[in-house]
């Protein structure tokens, strides 16, 4: 199966968390703060996007996070038809993955249109693994910035687990930390790729406090290097938690690329595990 990474690019104290994020009851009666980046869900969505998306509320999960498709970004619909089909499931679109590219300006408008609040660049859109391109795409990120906040959208980044790679002793990763402005460039870590990648989400929390106000909340399977259930692999989730305001966690995302049975089972196992935290 094809990595998340790859398909992007050939295509083109828990008691902190419930003050600072959205919640909606699970059955047990707790409150969840979760969404989910349909990724997760992909073939589904391409098949039956309503119906997915209904499927997805009835788990609990509210708030979504779209990516781009072959089918566009909204999967078929329109980006009022995914406003209004969230509208009518109580749900919200809040963030959306794209590219940087020459289509950028048409992006922005779908996105004021479909309501979403972010639009989160979700590859490098270079490749040069330097601190020189990296410093070119931190200045891209920061017009791109600009761009989206003089429509009323935020602007950010999702990394992988190649930002974490060093030249000549420099981490890649925070070279576009340095370089972009914090009030244009919103970023999404995705946990598990960091611990991929070596680090530890905790030391940039530390390093950027309140510089993350999305997560990718994934487990991750070290020996095969891609995404696994909660609990399976060697993400420290309760620490991660613990830490959302050291972060600025404003939104957090589950993501799995890989299941056990099938995306709804393992969202099921997923919710069920943060459930019993």
């Amino acid at each position: 199966m094809r990595k998340r990474r790859d398909f992007l690019f050939q295509s083109g104290a828990l008691a902190l968390g419930a003050v600072l994020l959205p919640s909606v009851t699970l059955a047990s009666g707790k409150e969840s703060k979760f969404g989910v980046q349909l990724f997760s869900f992909r073939d589904e969505m391409a098949k039956d996007a309503l119906g997915t998306l209904e499927k997805i509320a009835a788990i609990g999960i509210l708030e979504i996070e779209s990516a781009r498709s072959r089918k566009g970004h909204y999967y078929g619909l329109s980006p009022k038809e995914m406003k209004k089909a969230c509208d009518d499931l109580g749900m919200q679109l809040v963030s959306g993955h794209v590219a940087l590219d020459d289509q950028f300006e048409k992006t922005m408008e779908e996105a004021v249109a479909s309501g979403q609040e972010y639009l989160i660049c979700s590859s490098m859109p270079s490749r040069g693994q330097t601190v020189d391109n990296y410093k070119k795409v931190a200045e891209a990120f920061n017009k791109a910035g600009e761009a989206c906040r003089k429509l009323g959208l935020k602007f950010g980044y999702h990394n992988h687990e190649y930002e974490f790679e060093s030249e000549n002793g420099t981490v890649l990763y925070d070279v576009l930390m340095d370089q972009t402005e914090p009030g244009l460039v919103h970023m999404e870590l995705d946990l598990g790729w960091v611990i991929v990648g070596g680090k530890d989400p905790l030391d940039y929390f530390k390093k950027y406090p309140g510089r993350f106000p999305l997560w990718h909340l994934k487990d991750m399977d070290m020996s095969k290097k891609q995404s696994t259930e909660f609990g399976k692999g060697g993400l420290d989730i309760p620490t991660m938690m613990a830490q959302q305001r050291a972060s600025g966690v404003k939104h957090i995302f589950i993501e799995q690329e890989e299941y056990a049975s099938t995306p709804l089972e393992s969202m099921r196992h997923n919710m069920q595990y943060l459930d019993r935290l």
